[in-house]
């Protein structure tokens, strides 16, 4: 026959299982319901930037608080909430030792660095680097974007094999260079009209 404590003990443990298990199930749900940070940065910019982006489907950020040896490139789906990522170099002049990591950014004509904030996409053109799209800089940070012929193109030192080769991806002279496999993909998605926005975030 039970006693009394036995009783109390049986049932505080049952009551301290069933309510372990269901702090359990919120918390998964908890997980999977938090939104990926690119995503959230992308809302974030798309809402200051307000009626100067055109077109709010599609968004690149590019992340320069990782090393060139990661893809740092994000193609944000607004409309699907997808995100697919791509390599992508910075300028030479935000990284003077060249041990691929982003050092500092600058809007200062021939820096040949990286300038941060956000930029319109504009349409596309053939120059010295083949197919490219032109930018307009938003920012304080970047207001010298088109003067500097700040771009997107392609590049052979911003193709993946050169990590095999080197251990970094090549630098730019401050334009956002991407894989030669991954530009058209990257130019129809994203403009003209949209938002890129580069920063370490």
């Amino acid at each position: 026959m039970l006693n009394l404590r036995e009783v109390n003990r049986r049932q505080f443990l049952g009551t301290s299982l069933a309510a372990a298990g269901s702090l359990t199930l919120p918390a998964v749900a908890l997980a999977q319901s938090i939104e990926d940070p690119v995503l959230t940065i992308a809302r974030r910019e798309l809402a200051r930037m307000g009626n100067r982006i055109w077109l709010r489907d599609m968004v690149g950020i590019a992340d320069f608080s990782r090393p060139s040896t990661q893809p740092r490139f994000f193609l944000v789906d607004m409309l699907q909430g997808r995100i697919k990522s791509f390599h992508v170099s910075h300028g030479r002049g935000s990284d003077p030792e060249h041990d691929g990591w982003l050092k500092s950014f600058s809007n200062v004509p021939d820096s040949n660095a990286t300038s941060r904030g956000a930029y319109l996409t504009h349409t596309w053109y053939e120059g010295r680097h083949g197919t490219s799209m032109r930018l307009s800089g938003l920012d304080s940070d970047n207001t010298n974007a088109e003067s500097r012929a700040i771009v997107v193109h392609a590049a052979t030192y911003a193709n993946p094999d050169m990590i095999e080769k080197f251990g970094r991806l090549g630098r730019s002279e401050g334009c956002f260079a991407l894989p030669e496999d991954n530009l058209l993909e990257v130019l129809a998605k994203l403009g003209p009209g949209r938002l890129l926005f580069a920063d370490r975030v």
